[in-house]
């Protein structure tokens, strides 16, 4: 086996676009953590490395379920639908009034439901998509704890960091490092 796929779940081997989806999911810091009745039944499980807002103790799970949605899975007090939402066709229901000329009067009633995806691949490269723009980009100024740096703090320690390291402590390279990752995620996010 190629050294690259050395540690890539059996899942997501053998395909272009499983592999593609594997590969963000490496570069991301995203693992699959699926437990074996979960993969029996066609559920996949992903943990993000960005702490969870509402359970500051765990980290964000999101799954791609084989009836076609994808969901977050602990990020409220239920789980609910990422999937894109569209509008059912309109329906008319008797209201019981007539207008001033006798005729029955109608009520039109449009839902919204969740369009299913019941391609498991689709579903995961949504998934990937979705979590980039709002896990990932919305979020990411928030570091791995899970607390809030604010832009302009950011910038002021950044520039404290400056005048104080030299180039000889690394810092700056590192600082390189996070540029680099963060241009990449964003140009997945861009053309994901």
């Amino acid at each position: 086996m190629d050294k690259k796929y050395y540690r890539m779940d059996k899942k997501y081997y053998g395909d272009s676009r499983y592999e593609k989806v594997w590969e963000q999911m490496e570069l991301l810091g995203i693992q699959d953590v699926s437990t074996p009745r979960q993969d029996k039944n066609g559920t996949i499980v992903w943990r993000l490395p960005i702490k969870n807002n509402h359970k500051p103790t765990s980290f964000i799970e999101v799954a791609s379920f084989s009836t076609g949605y994808v969901r977050n899975q602990n990020s409220g007090y239920s789980n609910y639908q990422l999937n894109k939402r569209c509008e059912s066709e309109p329906e008319y229901f008797d209201s019981g009034k007539k207008d001033s000329m006798g005729r029955p009067m109608y009520t039109k009633w449009v839902t919204r439901s969740c369009k299913l995806m019941p391609i498991e691949i689709d579903r995961l490269e949504y998934l990937i998509s979705y979590c980039l723009k709002n896990y990932f980009i919305k979020r990411a100024n928030e570091v791995v704890d899970g607390k809030y740096v604010s832009q302009w703090y950011h910038d002021f320690r950044l520039e404290q960091a400056n005048e104080t390291y030299s180039e000889n402590t690394g810092a700056m390279a590192r600082i390189g490092d996070l540029e680099n990752k963060l241009a990449t995620i964003q140009r997945i996010a861009d053309h994901g």
